[in-house]
């Protein structure tokens, strides 16, 4: 594929893109790319509503093939909140480190064998002549009472990977893309491009 927009101006999300399709994509532009569209409103209820609210929104208005995603935290023990709330959980434009704090304060208390998660990860393709393509992926977990790992963003520190005994935060780039709701996701995504003739 020649070009491609990913509708997002998340740096650390672009860079896992970025790496799963090196080789795949000619040129990989983002919304830094297209200062002019400026915010999206991400008003669905679900991840898949929101990414092909933002695939929809930027593919047409720049005529390029377009990937969104929406992806999210969900917690069993709180009715699978923060869902698609995960980024704004401790307040509209909160920083990652709000957004672990208040998970470790609504959490307090909860034993180890009550913090199942999971994260969930919805992509779009959006390309020209508006046809639509839906990719998901999971990755399950448990919520830790401390932070582990320095690496990843968002909730990463205090997802605890199941079968892995390793945080999100304390994977390589590598094993993340392997592992992950997003590398699971993309993984779907970069067999429907390498099987498509007409996205060569």
């Amino acid at each position: 594929m020649k070009q491609l927009v990913v509708a997002t101006t998340n740096q650390g999300k672009l860079r896992e893109i970025a790496h799963c399709l090196n080789g795949v994509v000619e040129q990989l532009l983002s919304l830094a790319d297209f200062p002019a569209i400026g915010p999206i409103v991400e008003d669905g209820a679900t991840f898949q509503a929101n990414a092909l609210i933002k695939a929809n929104t930027v593919g047409r208005l720049t005529g390029v093939p377009t990937l969104a995603d929406d992806s999210g935290l969900e917690v069993r023990r709180l009715g699978n909140q923060p869902g698609v709330h995960s980024a704004r959980f401790a307040g509209e434009h909160a920083t990652d480190a709000a957004n672990n704090e208040k998970l470790l304060e609504v959490m307090k208390g909860v034993p180890i064998s009550e913090r199942a998660a999971a994260f969930h990860c919805v992509m779009v393709l959006w390309l020209p002549g508006g046809e639509s393509v839906t990719f998901d992926g999971y990755l399950a977990g448990t919520i830790l009472t401390t932070f582990q790992g320095d690496g990843g963003f968002g909730y990463d520190p205090l997802f605890l990977v199941a079968g892995c005994n390793k945080t999100l935060a304390e994977l390589t780039v590598e094993e993340k893309n392997r592992l992950s709701h997003r590398g699971r996701a993309l993984e779907h995504l970069l067999h429907y491009l390498q099987q498509d003739a007409r996205l060569k």
